[in-house]
């Protein structure tokens, strides 16, 4: 056996491990549980399949994915763009750090009814209300990034005449995207918070209203299997993600990478 195979059957088991036994302590402790409010983890199982069809994952699932994705990239580009200028510049910075600061220590669940009175009850709403969550850690990450792009590389780009859209390009966004993408991956988890949060006002589909009504209907066993989709979806995306980070950041990893073998 490969070294190369060892070690992914290595990380294989070390990402499997933990769920397996998280899974099977639920198992053996509600076994034999008789509250209807903690059903055995067998029970909703069972249920699972017959809770989440084809046609509820159309109805319900469908749109609270299209949701958070139009959120999340209004999300992105606003905050990769603002933080890039705010960044960039030292006054943009001085006169937007004190706004910033008050915006973002406003939770975006309290700004649910505000957002209701301008945008209606319908998809506008719920979108905004994930992007208005998932949009600091983006932007302050981007900030943070491009402001620590290194000085010395700026000015070997200026002295080369990489100026304008080329320098943005290959060498602030370039040098900033680790510290984007670890916003992008602290928005990823709000966003999906939030989007159970505005599903639950005024909603008439999504996973956040048919888990709302699964325990108002006393289907208590529905409603874990509704948290349980939500789980696997959190993991689901978060595997989406790395991929897609470890594409984009493929030099980035295998500038760290080099640096540990040297070392």
């Amino acid at each position: 056996m490969s070294a190369q195979v060892r070690h992914f059957l290595l990380r294989l088991l070390l990402v499997v491990a933990l769920p397996a036994v998280l899974a099977a302590a639920w198992w053996f402790a509600s076994d034999s549980s008789t509250d209807v409010y903690w059903p055995p983890l067998r029970t909703i199982l069972t249920t699972f399949p017959d809770v989440w069809t084809g046609e509820r994952l159309r109805e319900d699932v469908l749109p609270s994915m299209v949701r958070l994705t139009a959120g999340y990239a209004c999300a992105a580009v606003a905050g990769v763009a603002l933080g890039t200028v705010i960044g960039s510049y030292r006054r943009v910075r001085a006169v937007c750090e004190p706004v910033l600061e008050f915006l973002r220590a406003v939770p975006p669940p309290v700004l649910v009814p505000v957002i209701m009175l301008f945008a209606g009850i319908g998809d506008t709403m719920k979108i905004a209300v994930i992007a208005s969550g998932c949009v600091w850690p983006i932007l302050l990450n981007t900030v943070e990034g491009v402001r620590a792009v290194d000085s010395v590389m700026s000015e070997t780009a200026r002295s080369y005449g990489v100026t304008g859209v080329a320098r943005l390009r290959h060498v602030v966004l370039r040098s900033a995207s680790p510290q984007i993408f670890a916003g992008l991956r602290q928005a990823l988890s709000i966003g999906l918070i939030l989007m159970v949060i505005s599903e639950m006002f005024a909603a008439s589909n999504g996973l956040g209203f048919t888990i709302v009504q699964f325990q108002r209907g006393f289907a208590i066993p529905d409603m874990w299997t509704g948290i349980l989709l939500l789980g696997l979806l959190g993991f689901v995306l978060s595997v989406l993600f790395r991929l897609v980070e470890r594409r984009a950041l493929g030099w980035y990893h295998g500038l760290r990478d080099a640096s540990r073998r040297s070392s």
